[in-house]
């Protein structure tokens, strides 16, 4: 599975990072989600299905490689 992000849709909740800390954090200067992993390990895409499922502004994606 493949992490996407849109950043410009992000509104900079940090509810990704909560979920998942591993694959995503936030840009210092405007909280901004940046993306850590873009092939996260299977262990960690419980986190990152939470994350694309609370994210405020729909700005990620999970898809199938």
């Amino acid at each position: 599975m493949r992490v996407e992000l849109d950043e410009p849709k992000c509104v900079a909740s940090g509810q990704c990072v909560l979920a998942a800390p591993e694959v995503f954090d936030q840009r210092d200067e405007d909280g901004v989600a940046i993306l850590l992993d873009e092939t996260p390990v299977e262990e960690l895409l419980d986190g990152v299905r939470e994350a694309v499922g609370i994210c405020p502004a729909a700005a990620i994606r999970l898809v199938a490689q």
